[in-house]
């Protein structure tokens, strides 16, 4: 079956609705997944067992609806837990002891996609496991076997008591989610009401594809306006905002500053530190250089690695790392959770540092070194040119002779400071991000960033410091 190439991304499959993802495409991936997944684990004696969930989105009941058909028609035994934050579907894996579970959800991106998050065998599906994919779809050779099955479960008031079972109450603590109409809003309300000396309210908790008050992307400032907003009404002292399928958390002060990702990722490894010393804690090549020396100077070992949900979990099971993060906000608790990015899990761990010390949270981050960094940007750039110009920038740095790192895009550390650029695995842009030790360093920086994008025809956006 022809299938848009550009959908197969690096660690999800993601398209418009309806230009290059239907229901017929979505049905066919459900029978090629499970040919690749038998392949893969060798199962022979039983069904392979799926759990199978979806976001909010308009698209998304019809589109699930077709995955589990197409999984059934191959033969799976399809457990489908309904409309669920993604965190959910990774725990629904775990709870109905799935050999694997692929969730249907657009993430971040605008109304018109949607898109496939997979994982099999405990481990994400990405990489090369989504071009063989690709390449089996392509071939349409999957035969249909017996024994498939679909049934519904229920699975969020299981999921609620493991994200509130280990909380450690303290101080009280007002606090304002907003979950931005996406799909935490079948579980923020009742998370909320379960959190000992915890008091609040939760904004757009309706969930709604349409996302009508604000697009679910809490790495974007304009979107936490109404958070902002409300906090100031209620005199709450921290506020945290979620991304459309829950996976992904944002937050804010009492000041109505931003608490990026990597500064979230400050405070829960020092925390995790004073209790797994020399533990390896990774952040992504957007994360600040303050991130790595913080984690070095508590005494652990920080790793920067590959941005992408996918990467950084499958790093994390490499190097048994209890930690994980990214600027974008996914993080990642293999320390007393189940490793995997829950923006749900994140937000009661991040409650729980709040209540057990007096000081608001931005105070124990007052021992960083200033440094004033651009926010992370999305460059809008061709899916068919994005690598194209990638590959010309890389170039660019390796006849430079500056020193830089290539794990994921090109990272070029310069004096006083550090820029990176990379290719957006989930939308047609780059990501762009530059650090410095002052304003008018990074000004300069980001100049230098800008030139070199300009011969390439890409524009570099007007941006407020982070």
């Amino acid at each position: 079956m022809k299938a848009n190439p550009l959908i197969f991304r690096e660690y999800d499959i993601r398209g418009v609705v309806g230009k290059d993802l239907t229901e017929e495409l979505v049905l066919e991936l459900g029978r090629v997944f499970v040919h690749h997944a038998l392949g893969k684990l060798g199962v022979a004696d039983r069904p392979l067992r799926l759990a199978l969930g979806r976001d909010g989105r308009v698209s998304s009941p019809s589109l699930a609806a077709a995955m589990a058909e197409g999984l059934r028609r191959a033969g799976a035994e399809v457990v489908d837990v309904g409309l669920v934050p993604t965190p959910g579907l990774y725990y629904a894996i775990h709870h109905f002891a799935a050999d694997g579970g692929l969730m249907l959800t657009g993430s971040h991106n605008p109304p018109d996609y949607n898109g496939i998050k997979m994982t099999l065998d405990g481990h994400p599906v990405y990489g090369a496991e989504i071009t063989r994919l690709r390449d089996l779809l392509a071939e349409g050779v999957q035969q249909d076997r017996s024994g498939g099955s679909v049934r519904r479960e229920e699975v969020l008031e299981s999921y609620l008591q493991r994200l509130t079972r280990d909380f450690r109450p303290g101080r009280a603590l007002k606090v304002i989610l907003d979950c931005g109409n996406g799909a935490t809003g079948v579980v923020a309300p009742a998370l909320l009401k379960r959190l000992p000396g915890v008091e609040g309210e939760v904004l757009f908790a309706e969930v709604d594809g349409t996302f009508p008050n604000h697009h679910p992307d809490p790495t974007v400032a304009e979107n936490l306006h109404d958070l902002k907003a409300r906090m100031k009404e209620t005199g709450a002292e921290l506020g945290i905002a979620f991304d459309g399928d829950g996976d992904r958390i944002g937050a804010v002060d009492a000041e109505g500053r931003i608490i990026w990702g990597d500064r979230m990722l400050v405070l829960f490894a020092r925390d995790l530190l004073t209790r797994q010393p020399g533990a390896t804690v990774l952040g992504d090549v957007k994360c600040s250089q303050v991130l790595f020396d913080a984690v070095a100077a508590a005494g652990g070992k920080p790793l920067m690695w590959k941005t992408g949900h996918s990467l950084i979990k499958a790093k994390m099971k490499e190097t048994k790392a209890p930690l994980g993060g990214e600027m974008s906000g996914h993080l990642f608790f293999a320390d007393r959770y189940l490793g995997y990015d829950d923006a749900l899990y994140a937000a009661v761990r991040l409650m729980e540092l709040a209540v057990a010390a007096p000081e608001p949270l931005p105070q124990r981050l007052n021992d960083l070194p200033p440094v004033c960094s651009t926010p992370e940007m999305r460059l809008f750039c061709e899916d068919e040119r994005k690598f194209g110009v990638m590959e010309r920038v890389l170039q660019r740095q390796k006849a430079s002779g500056q020193e830089f790192s290539d794990v994921d895009g090109v990272r070029v550390k310069l004096p006083g400071g550090w820029w990176l650029l990379r290719v957006s695995n989930t939308q047609p842009a780059l990501v762009a991000r530059a650090e410095a030790v002052s304003r008018e360093r990074l000004d300069e920086i980001v100049a230098l960033v800008s030139a070199q994008l300009a011969e390439e025809g890409v524009a570099f956006p007007a941006w407020e410091p982070a």
